[in-house]
Formats: structure tokens, sequence, C-alpha cells
């Protein structure tokens, strides 16, 4: 069976995934002479860098999310299909999804990465991730349960391991969740729960390296590292989690941390594609040239966390995973695929970093750029602004910062709903993974 699209006479261009590097493709070769169909397993566009404001109550998912189909109505050389895309041949340039098979004249895989739990399968059963939004609603609800659970209980132990969370990974986004759960603790938890004594709830925030944010500068760690400190956040450094059996966590230094929910953060790894997977690198993500086509092939390419680039020498371990890196290759590949159209030269890619920043709760944030280190209540704004320039849609835009503005003045997370309450899953025992990445 063929997906249902029209044959038109015009290059194909396939597209795999609905994220940064996705959608901005798409979005640059409006009105081109070609035709664009996008394949997602979802009908929308998920802004990731605000999942865990989902999970922690902050936001609705529908404020961080967009749907595809109204994103392109004005684009009349696009196609979107809902699908899951089963495995790729290049040899005959066809896909094969769900829904059927498709040809294309060039392929681009945009399919991000997905959490790294590196084999482990006890902690892939018990930890929580967070890489899209039923995964932000687990959490949220996991949060919320524990705490309803934590007041029918007499057992004094099982009360605590219920109010006590763990953050694996000290990288923006463990940092980010760790500084949620603190804010929720010190505003919010003890006028919810004024039966339940909320001093006795911990935060642990676990980091394998000796800082915090590694990837950013020393001063912007040191900063981080004492506003999760005023938050109430535990930080255990040059500690990894070897198990976690749903009720205790077990360290690399003995330490022994009884809690229920594990937020794991750790690690990410490519969502590489049956067919290319010859071409998988280090932590999954498929190798790549200078112009983002994938190791062998001249018409199929990789952007975003998917693709691994280690032809640049300021990144000899590949370009970060972040949607600035995405979104540059998807707007210069447009460009290139166009250019192989028409016979012109392609060019290389160049990434240029616009810098990092993370925050860590109300005025509280780290931004670097370049030799500019910005924290407190300047880097709070800044790191706002740029969230909601890099939102999709006028009412996101709008809605998010309403919430963060009555949040700012009531200290008030206004969605702790328990729309569905969370069960865990068996999982199925895994090979060990790819090395971590992030």
């Amino acid at each position: 069976m063929k997906v249902n699209v029209p044959d038109i006479n015009l290059p194909r261009v396939v597209v795999i995934g609905g994220g940064f590097g996705g959608i901005n493709l798409a979005q640059s070769l409006k009105d081109q002479p070609v035709q664009v169909v996008m394949f997602d397993k979802n009908n929308y566009h998920t802004f990731q860098p605000l999942l865990y404001q989902v999970a922690t109550g902050g936001l609705e998912p529908d404020s961080i999310a967009f749907p595809l189909r109204k994103l392109f109505k004005r684009y009349e050389n696009f196609h979107f299909r809902m699908a899951e895309v089963q495995r790729i041949d290049p040899e005959i340039r066809t896909v094969f999804t769900s829904i059927g098979s498709i040809t294309y004249d060039y392929l681009v895989i945009a399919t991000g990465s997905r959490t790294n739990f590196f084999g482990n399968a006890q902690i892939e059963r018990h930890c929580l991730g967070m890489k899209d939004i039923p995964e932000a609603l687990d959490l949220r609800s996991l949060i919320l349960q524990n705490f309803e659970a934590a007041l029918l209980t007499p057992d004094l132990e099982k009360r605590e391991a219920l109010m006590n969370f763990v953050v694996v990974g000290a990288g923006p986004t463990g940092v980010e969740t760790a500084g949620a759960l603190g804010e929720l603790k010190n505003h919010i938890l003890p006028a919810d729960y004024p039966e339940l004594d909320i001093r006795r709830m911990h935060i642990h925030l676990i980091e394998a390296g000796p800082a915090v944010l590694a990837s950013m500068s020393e001063e912007a760690s040191k900063n981080a590292a004492q506003a999760l400190k005023k938050l109430d956040v535990n930080l255990w450094l040059d500690t990894k989690v070897e198990s976690f059996d749903g009720e205790t966590v077990t360290t690399s230094t003995g330490k022994i941390l009884p809690s229920s929910t594990v937020i794991w953060s750790a690690g990410i790894i490519g969502n590489g594609i049956e067919g290319v997977l010859h071409a998988a690198g280090r932590g999954g993500r498929l190798r790549v040239n200078e112009y983002n086509q994938v190791e062998g092939y001249t018409n199929v390419f990789a952007i975003g966390d998917v693709c691994l680039m280690l032809t640049d020498e300021n990144y000899p371990q590949g370009h970060p995973q972040v949607a600035p890196a995405a979104i540059q290759q998807a707007r210069l590949l447009s460009r290139n695929i166009l250019s192989m159209i028409f016979g012109r030269p392609q060019k290389p890619f160049k990434y240029f970093d616009k810098g990092s920043m993370a925050t860590i709760g109300r005025n509280k944030a780290v931004v670097d750029v370049k030799n500019i280190r910005l924290s407190g209540s300047i880097a709070w704004l800044a790191w706002m602004l740029v969230h909601l320039m890099y939102l999709a849609g006028f009412r996101n835009k709008l809605v998010v910062f309403i919430n963060w503005f009555w949040s700012y003045l009531t200290y008030d997370k206004g969605t702790r709903l328990i729309i569905r309450p969370f069960k865990r899953k068996a999982v199925e025992t895994k090979k060990p993974e790819a090395e971590l990445v992030s």
C-alpha cells in the first residue's frame, strides 16, 4: 500500500519528524518547486525546553504544543501524514511507514533523540524520562499522586519515600526540573497539603561529573549550584546511580536514597531508523558530512539531535544537541537541496553558537553568550524572552506569558491536575545503549 499523497511532477522531499529541524526545513521550502511530505507519530510540534514546566504544574501541555497542520495550513506544496516510520530502503528511495510506503527524491531524517537508560531495564522500568508530553504528564500525575498517598499512610518511612524526589543528570533539563521542584516545595505544596510536614520533602540532584551544567562556564555552574541550594536541592556530584527498584536509589558512593520518584535526565540517544543504522556513531547519532548527507548517500540527510557531524574542528564530538543547531542545519539544508536540484554548488554547514542558558527558578537563571556571563534576574528575563520567541503560535506565546506573569505575582502553579493516574509499565530487557552524550 502506498501513502496517499498527490503525485505531481516535482522533486519530492520527505521529512521524518516534526521537531525544530523538521518544521524549519519545511518552512524554508515554502513556495519552492518541490513537494514536501512530513511524517510524525504525533500531529503536533512539541516545544521540548518547557516540558519540565508541564511536569511540575506550571503549564498545560497545549501551551507548548502546536498542531502541525495549522502550522503549515497555507503551504500549498506541503503534506502531513501522521504515521510511524518503520524503515528506509535507500537503494529504492522508499520510506516504509505504518500507513504505507512512499518514494522520495530527497529524504531528511529529523527524528531527534530519546532518553538513554544505557540498557538498564530496572532503571528504565522505574525511572521517568521527559522527552515528550505524555512523559511530562505522567510525571505530573505521579508527583501529585505521591502526596495524596503520603496523606494516607501512617508508615513514616513510606511517607518519606513518597515525598522524596531524585533527579539524575545535572544538565539544563535536570537543573531546571530540580529548581521547579524546589519552588513547589517552598511556595506551593505547604498550602496544598497543610497536613503534611513539607519540610520532610527532599529533592536530590545526582550528577556523575564534578559540576552542574558542565557544558556551560565555571561561573554559570557555580551560580546554578548556589541557586539550587537556596531552593533546598541536595547536590550529589561525582556520583552515579547504580540501581533503582521503585523504592530505593543506590549510588556509586554507597549513598542510599529512599524515593518512589526518580526523574532520568542523564543521557540521550539518537532516534535512528532501520535502513541507515550502519551510519550510527557515538550516542546512536547518524554520521553525516559537512552538507548533512548521511554517510554513503547523497540524497539522504540527517539534521538536529539525530545527526553527528565530525567535520567541524570546533566541535570534534559533534554539534550540541540543542534547538539552534537543528534550526540552522535545517535552513541551510533547504538551500542546499534547491542547489542540488538546480545544479548549483552546496555550502558546508558552520554552526553559530548563540550561547547557553538555564533557569533555576524565580529570578534565578544563568546565561553564557560568548564572553558574556549573566546570572540572576537579568538572565532570568533573557531566558523567558528567548523561550517565548521560539514558541510556535501567538496563542501559545500569550498563554505561556500570562501563566508566567500570574505565577510571578502569586507564587502559584495553577495546573496541579491528575488528568490520568500514572501506572508504571513493564519494559523488555535491552542490550546496553550507546555511551552518554549529554
